[in-house]
């Protein structure tokens, strides 16, 4: 990895990563939670003090399935950094695509991940629940490594959309 702070975490990690969660999300993950998803194959947890993602690796694709940064810790980069040395680690184990799921009302989370290259790829209603309300979860993706040519023949910016009838 290119940033020498930004660590794997193996289980060892579980209860600094349920800490380091609660601090970021209303309802978050236990240390049993991250110990039981840290112990499957195909997960990777990237870390430094104040900030990790987590990934699911299954054959040539890969999901980030939570990233946050300490409130103390944010506006300075360190979600774009992860997002940066996560998407290497993948390219590097021949991952082609990397997907995630962001509130709809989730608009910092949003531009982080525009400017680190996502793009819209669907939408699942209703799929959060905050104070009884329910929000839909946008599904974004991104091709791994360079965004900038075709994959497989279909230029990036349409490869996620559906085709039309």
């Amino acid at each position: 990895m290119t940033d020498p702070s930004i660590r794997a975490m193996g289980p060892e990690a579980a209860a600094l990563l349920a800490a380091l969660h609660a601090a970021c999300f209303e309802e978050p993950w236990d240390g049993a939670a991250f110990d039981t998803l840290l112990r499957q194959p195909g997960v990777i947890a990237l870390a430094r003090d104040d900030s990790f993602i987590l990934l699911r690796r299954v054959a040539d694709e890969a999901e980030v399935l939570t990233l946050c940064t300490h409130p103390e810790a944010r506006r300075r980069g360190r979600a774009a950094e992860l997002v940066a040395a996560a998407l290497e680690r993948l390219a590097a184990e021949g991952v082609s695509r990397l997907f995630l799921e962001v509130a709809a009302d989730n608009r910092p989370a949003q531009a982080l991940y525009t400017r680190v290259g996502f793009i819209e790829a669907g939408r699942r209603p209703n799929y959060y629940r905050r104070r009884g309300a329910a929000v839909d979860a946008l599904l974004l993706a991104r091709a791994v490594g360079p965004a900038r040519g075709p994959i497989g023949g279909v230029p990036q910016d349409r490869l996620y959309s559906s085709p039309k009838r």
